[in-house]
């Protein structure tokens, strides 16, 4: 019998019904975070990220669901997650893998900031509560992606987010984010990796290979990120029918997928333009601090 691990492809910490009712019990309990710690997160983001944000006439009055663009290592986060929070009072639920989770001590962390396992039933009870949600349909592969597929969304042919956004009536912003993907240097990909592990024998098939990390290298050769700037725009909201309507057939889900990839792509091409115009604002501190 194979040793399960995190990374085993049938690792589910929430495959038990009474696990799941606790992490969705623990989820709709978390307020939004405060004092000291969020303010110094926020402040460093502001600072060391200086995140630039674009298009904020769009975002609705209303519950919403975000999706985007992954960045490498899930760093989104630090970029997306304290300034909508402080400057525009929105508490964004991220929804990560479920290896993320698999660990009580990182689970707690992660559900006390707000962040829950994506699961559909976990989803369907924030949506239930008016929460805004945060996804990324590229999922795990996304965050480890090789440097070649930077800024590439990664959404296959998934349409769940779709359909549980239908079936709530639930408002899709589409976002595109620029500027983590570059918080650090590969050295070996993901794939690179795993190729090594197959080679020296410490390759399971039970393994995931989208849940291993490339090796990177930071700001002056740490693990720190270097700093740099980020570019986050919000493309046109997608309105859906409201909760009730008769469910859309797959053609129409597909075709949503489609509008809201095609949105988030194009606001990807605009940020990515918009940084190369602000590349000679550029400190030199900075400069040589993304060596």
């Amino acid at each position: 019998m194979a040793l399960k691990t995190p990374l085993s492809r049938d690792s589910n910490p929430l495959s038990e019904e009474q696990a799941l009712r606790e992490h969705i019990n623990r989820a709709l309990a978390t307020e939004p975070p405060r004092g000291l710690e969020e303010k110094l997160i926020y402040r460093f983001s502001k600072f060391w990220f200086r995140p630039e944000l674009h298009n904020t006439d769009r975002l609705p009055d209303r519950p919403c669901l975000f999706i985007g663009n992954h960045a490498l290592f899930g760093l989104d986060g630090f970029v997306i997650l304290p300034v909508l929070l402080e400057e525009y009072g929105r508490f964004l639920r991220p929804m990560g893998d479920k290896f993320l989770f698999s660990q009580p001590a990182v689970a707690k962390t992660l559900l006390r900031r707000g962040a829950t396992m994506g699961h559909p039933d976990v989803a369907r009870a924030l949506m239930a509560h008016d929460q805004d949600i945060l996804v990324f349909p590229g999922g795990a592969h996304e965050a480890v992606k090789p440097s070649r597929e930077r800024y590439q969304l990664q959404w296959k042919e998934r349409l769940g987010f779709i359909r549980l956004a239908a079936e709530f009536g639930y408002t899709i912003v589409p976002f595109g984010l620029v500027g983590p993907d570059e918080f650090y240097e590969y050295l070996l990909d993901s794939e690179q990796i795993v190729t090594l592990l197959k080679q020296f024998g410490l390759w399971s098939d039970n393994m995931r290979p989208d849940a291993i990390p490339p090796l990177l290298r930071g700001a002056l050769g740490t693990a720190m990120p270097r700093p740099q700037a980020s570019y986050l725009s919000f493309g046109e909201p997608l309105e859906l029918p409201p909760r009730g309507a008769r469910a859309p057939s797959v053609q129409k889900l597909k075709a949503w997928r489609t509008t809201v990839a095609e949105r988030i792509d194009a606001e990807i091409a605009d940020m990515l333009l918009k940084r190369e115009q602000s590349r000679h604002t550029l400190s030199l501190l900075r400069r040589i601090a993304s060596f």
